[in-house]
């Protein structure tokens, strides 16, 4: 089986979470398959590395973004830095407002995490409207760093995210319902 076949056979939609009407494909169920763990880590630092991304900091989002994003990090050998829902950072942040599926949200980072000149690959487990990725790009360029890619588990095309976005994307998994 490949990467890409182990990986979504291992989702779980949940429908109407977490309000009614919005189907949620949950990545947990793959963190209960070591083998799978692996495949998904390998595969990520596989195509960061094949595609000659250079970064220097890997940006985790909140919360599913750390999961995996450490790790990669730390196969890269470049730093981690998570960005997190507001009041949840200790020390100076900056803050930036956002539109999800469901309503509005904030994203902070600490100040000086990310430095001017550095090279920064985005992970999360899934794109939807692109809202949440593009408020840690924006927390990225304000802090003077570029981000090189967003890189995703599951996308769903349909609601066309990677559009707000100011790098290229990188989905595992596409949905196009």
């Amino acid at each position: 089986m490949s990467d890409v076949k182990l990986i979504k056979s291992l989702l779980k939609a949940i429908p109407d979470f977490p309000q009614k009407g919005i189907l949620f494909q949950d990545i947990f169920p793959i963190f209960q398959n070591p083998l799978a763990v692996e495949t998904l880590v390998t595969h990520i630092v596989h195509h960061i590395t094949s595609n000659d991304l250079r970064p220097d900091v890997i940006v985790g989002l909140d919360a599913r973004g750390f999961l995996l994003g450490p790790w990669i990090a730390a196969r890269l050998s470049c730093a981690f830095v998570p960005v997190r829902k507001a009041g949840k950072l200790p020390g100076a942040t900056t803050k930036t407002a956002y539109e999800k599926e469901y309503g509005t949200d904030y994203f902070e980072m600490q100040v000086d995490a990310v430095r001017s000149g550095q090279r920064v690959v985005v992970l999360d487990d899934l794109i939807a409207t692109g809202g949440s990725a593009k408020a840690a790009g924006d927390l990225i360029k304000q802090n003077g760093a570029t981000t090189v890619e967003y890189v995703f588990i599951v996308e769903l095309t349909a609601l066309q995210g990677s559009s707000k976005l100011d790098a290229p994307i990188y989905s595992i998994v596409q949905f196009d319902d």
